[in-house]
């Protein structure tokens, strides 16, 4: 490792995850791209999944992964999945920074445990009022949709 190498600050990497069920819903206008350039806005995005259920649409899965997002369908509970997911991600080493989108007071570990690894966390609510208290709380920095 050369001198550049070492002054030249590392890449950070982002695993964004998204609650399909609870943040595409009616009462919320959630933008794909926004959520992409929340991501890109913290690093080099690494991860970028959008957890679904088998009653998501198949326009909504189309559109996620058109912009980039990796789909994931689950016939159980997305929340088990995604949480799974984003803490094996933090363990791996994978990412440095974890973006939850939702309004689930359950990911509320998920930071918890990214945060105690040294991992840089943010909280993105659909809408304020979808926002949780506990996600927010619990994150380093907190975004709400308008």
């Amino acid at each position: 490792m050369g001198l550049l190498d070492r002054l030249r600050p590392r890449s950070t990497r982002v695993g964004i995850f998204v609650d399909g069920p609870n943040v595409f819903r009616e009462e919320f206008d959630v933008d794909l791209d926004e959520l992409r350039n929340i991501a890109r806005g913290e690093g080099t995005v690494a991860l970028a999944r959008v957890y679904v259920d088998e009653n998501a649409t198949g326009g909504l899965i189309q559109a996620a992964e058109a912009r980039g997002f990796e789909v994931v369908t689950t016939s159980g509970d997305v929340d088990v999945k995604l949480a799974v997911d984003a803490v094996e991600a933090t363990v791996a080493e994978q990412i440095d920074t974890v973006v939850v989108v939702s309004r689930d007071t359950d990911f509320k570990p998920v930071l918890e445990t990214a945060s105690k690894r040294g991992l840089r966390t943010v909280a993105v609510a659909p809408g304020t009022y979808g926002r949780s208290d506990a996600l927010r709380n619990a994150a380093h920095d907190e975004i709400t949709l308008e």
